[in-house]
């Protein structure tokens, strides 16, 4: 008698759970930051805008717009540095065509696509991979300090100490020939990814902000946690936070 087949059943692929919180803050009157969240949990950005009297809401709002159109199932890198190229183009226009001076946005945008995170960003908002209670930055900030950290002339402890630390040197909208950079980050069942603009990283350092993710007991309550932390420390500018969590 020749035994039935047995097969073994396919694995569960793992499901993305994630929410998005912004806040103007304590200080400023106007919330310019600008976030995405997507019920699918495949497409997730924010977008820190810059240029006063409602003009950074402006450019951030394009980021967003832009980067909603976006095919989940496109190929990633590219398809990203489209979106961000566009939304530079289109902020340039309206700042020329109504006289605006400088305006844009720093961002940074995530496309999960078979679990991995393809990551693309232009300034100072900030990536983060939390794993078995280890936060790893995964973007790189465009900013006057970090180059001169990576240049050594500057300890990576006195960053936000440094006047400059706000001194960005990419955005969307500031240049014509934008520099977009990308990385991609494969995500296993109990990862946590943070996405948020630096009006959180300028109030609580990473030491705190991992904890309070891993604390947390889904990515609302991360989101939550992080943001009532940050407006407790002062919160000074806009704070926007996004947690995508990966369930087995």
């Amino acid at each position: 008698m020749i035994p039935p087949t047995t097969r073994n059943p396919a694995p569960m692929a793992p499901r993305l759970q994630g929410a998005g919180l912004t806040h103007v803050g304590r200080v400023r009157d106007e919330n310019e930051d600008s976030i995405l969240t997507d019920p699918a949990g495949l497409l997730w950005a924010v977008a820190d805008g810059m240029g006063g009297q409602g003009h950074g809401a402006m450019a951030s709002d394009i980021v967003i717009d832009h980067v909603a159109k976006l095919d989940d199932h496109a190929p990633a890198a590219p398809t990203l540095r489209a979106a961000l190229l566009a939304a530079n183009a289109a902020i340039l226009d309206l700042a020329a065509q109504q006289n605006l001076g400088q305006i844009g946005a720093t961002a940074v945008v995530a496309l999960i696509q078979s679990c991995v995170a393809h990551l693309a960003w232009a300034g100072d908002c900030r990536a983060y991979l939390l794993r078995a209670g280890h936060l790893r930055l995964l973007s790189r900030d465009h900013t006057v300090v970090q180059e001169m950290i990576d240049e050594g002339l500057l300890s990576d402890e006195n960053r936000e100490r440094h006047p400059q630390r706000h001194v960005v040197t990419r955005a969307v909208g500031a240049d014509p020939a934008l520099e977009i950079d990308h990385v991609s980050a494969p995500l296993v069942p109990g990862d946590r990814l943070l996405l948020c603009s630096d009006g959180l990283t300028t109030c609580l350092p990473d030491s705190r902000i991992a904890d309070l993710i891993g604390a947390a007991g889904d990515p609302r309550e991360a989101c939550t946690d992080l943001l009532r932390a940050a407006l407790e420390a002062g919160a000074p500018d806009n704070v926007s936070v996004i947690v995508v969590g990966v369930e087995g």
